[in-house]
């Protein structure tokens, strides 16, 4: 059995430092494994249909995604980049899952309940977003899918989901395995929480440097002074500092707290040049590919062919299966 690795990202805006630990840099390792056989990356404009109602938003973010993973260094030899929406055998598949799993199921999901609390209108899309991402998992029988720690539910549900299509149906999916770095799950935002769009609380990946130091600066911090003993663990500064830091500076910073020797003023300028200098190169590969608009497009046409032999495979053993 093919080793096939699988993800997917929304374009609903800017990607930020939570996106790139959390999902993006374990992909990019996962590209190195040799016992990989071949990655797909889709961009889920359908799910941002959810949050995104103007055409040219959509759009735009969709081209930003598109270029902040080539210009991360994907393998495109062994990675097929494609958009979400141009593998139409994916909207069939989750029509047929819709009928295999109950409103009382997918009323338990994180997310649905989560958006409810919070305010957010129900619509059926929303409440349907685990089944598409579901369908979006097991059409390409996919194996292993890098997620982040709050994304794990989801993957729970796309087992349960083949299971119950290969027990009503025959064997045809995939059980797959969620692939979660712990110590980089979950990224710490601004304010301590998730590192999130939705908290306003990120870090872009591509923003400006000023913008860059001024958020770095209002990151919350307890009231010690400068020279007090500080908690080197329970830190918003450090919790980010540590993803780009060596061992041994991390170590060196720790001690610093620990004496008294560094202000949070100073730790925040440490991590602000420290996320600088970690994405500088990346930035200057942006600049490169967004003056290639025709090669992107090749990439994304070679990418969804790819797919797409895969998807009519599925396909075809789903409707001799159903008796469609």
């Amino acid at each position: 059995m093919s080793n096939i690795c699988l993800t997917g990202i929304q374009p609903t805006g800017k990607l930020h430092i939570g996106n790139y630990f959390g999902a993006m840099k374990p992909l990019l390792e996962l590209s190195q494994n040799s016992e990989i056989d071949k990655i797909l990356i889709f961009v889920a404009n359908l799910h941002a249909l959810n949050s995104i109602k103007d055409a040219e938003t959509l759009r735009a973010y969709t081209t930003d995604i598109v270029l902040d993973y080539l210009a991360l260094g994907l393998d495109i030899n062994k990675t097929s980049l494609f958009l979400q929406s141009d593998i139409r055998e994916l909207t069939e598949l989750t029509w047929i899952f819709n009928n295999l799993v109950s409103v009382a199921y997918l009323e338990r999901s994180h997310a649905y309940k989560d958006a409810i609390v919070n305010g957010k209108e129900a619509s059926m899309g929303l409440f349907d977003y685990p089944v598409l991402m579901a369908a979006d998992i097991l059409l390409y029988k996919s194996t292993i899918v890098p997620v982040g720690q709050d994304q794990k539910q989801h993957i729970e549900i796309a087992q349960k989901i083949a299971d119950k299509f290969n027990s009503q149906y025959g064997e045809i999916f995939i059980r797959p395995k969620p692939y979660i770095k712990s110590e980089t799950a979950i990224v710490q935002g601004l304010d301590g929480r998730k590192m999130s769009k939705s908290y306003k609380n990120t870090i872009e990946l591509f923003e400006g440097e000023d913008s860059i130091r001024l958020k770095v600066s209002k990151i919350i911090t307890d009231s010690k002074a400068p020279n007090e003993p500080k908690d080197p663990t329970n830190c918003n500064i450090l919790s980010l500092y540590r993803l780009f830091a060596s061992p041994e500076e991390i170590t060196h910073i720790e001690g610093q707290y620990r004496e008294g020797i560094i202000s949070y003023r100073e730790a925040k300028e440490l991590l602000a040049e420290a996320i600088l200098n970690y994405f500088a190169p990346i930035r200057q590969r942006r600049q490169e590919l967004s003056l290639q608009p025709e090669y992107i497009q090749d990439i994304l046409n070679k990418g969804a062919q790819n797919a797409q032999t895969s998807a009519k495979e599925t396909m075809n053993q789903v409707r001799k299966a159903v008796g469609i």
